[in-house]
């Protein structure tokens, strides 16, 4: 699976957030994006997974194993997004809501699975809680695991990991970097944290004139 963006640009009105920019994200492969706020980068996530609202407009072509994802709605893209803020489903339970991602299939296998996601984010026994019950590591973690269990054809990181302690944010980084790279899955990563950076990935930071320079 490969993600390539072709001429992509952000605009608002005339105004372009940042020149045209052209990337291939190969399966697995982890991409990270840095630039002070306000450059366009969530904007061009959000364009990716085809929710990009107005004022703002997009341009260029994204593809998705060849498949050209202007095409398709964004509940068909299958783009995986992670956000600083969890976003959990307050009417389901915490199970419930890694459960409603999954792909559909035998109610026992999908249960298990969603088990030990839970146990790997040192979130066991809280299945049948309601998600305003747990602090906010525990929701982000949460939020995590229900998005790697979708099985999303790519990833979307906009500073997913920030609302964590420092051990267990290097832990479940590490536990979302392994699972992208094990299932071939393509990502971009928006941090303003260099050790967000996975070891000799490649950085594009914009500049003062626009431009995505690869550093």
């Amino acid at each position: 699976m490969t993600l390539q963006l072709e001429n992509v640009s952000i605009a608002i009105g005339q105004a372009m957030l940042f020149a045209p920019f052209s990337l291939s994200v190969g399966a697995g492969e982890i991409v990270t994006l840095m630039g002070p706020s306000g450059c366009g980068k969530s904007s061009l996530l959000a364009y990716i997974a085809g929710d990009l609202a107005s004022p703002l407009n997009g341009c260029g072509r994204i593809e998705l194993n060849g498949e050209d994802l202007a095409t398709l709605r964004p509940e068909q893209r299958r783009v995986g997004r992670l956000f600083q803020d969890d976003l959990l489903f307050p009417h389901l339970t915490v199970g419930e809501n890694l459960l409603f991602g999954m792909p559909r299939g035998d109610r026992t296998e999908r249960r298990e699975l969603m088990l030990q996601a839970l146990q790997r984010t040192e979130l066991s026994g809280m299945e049948n809680r309601d998600p305003a019950t747990l602090s906010g590591g525990q929701r982000a973690r949460a939020s995590l695991m229900r998005a790697l269990l979708a099985q999303p054809r790519c990833m979307l990181l906009d500073e997913p990991f920030n609302k964590l302690d420092q051990d267990l944010r290097n832990a479940t980084r590490a536990h979302v970097f392994e699972h992208l790279t094990q299932q071939a899955i393509p990502c971009l990563l928006v941090t303003h944290d260099i050790e967000d950076v996975p070891r000799n990935g490649r950085i594009y930071r914009i500049d003062s004139s626009g431009e995505w320079k690869h550093v």
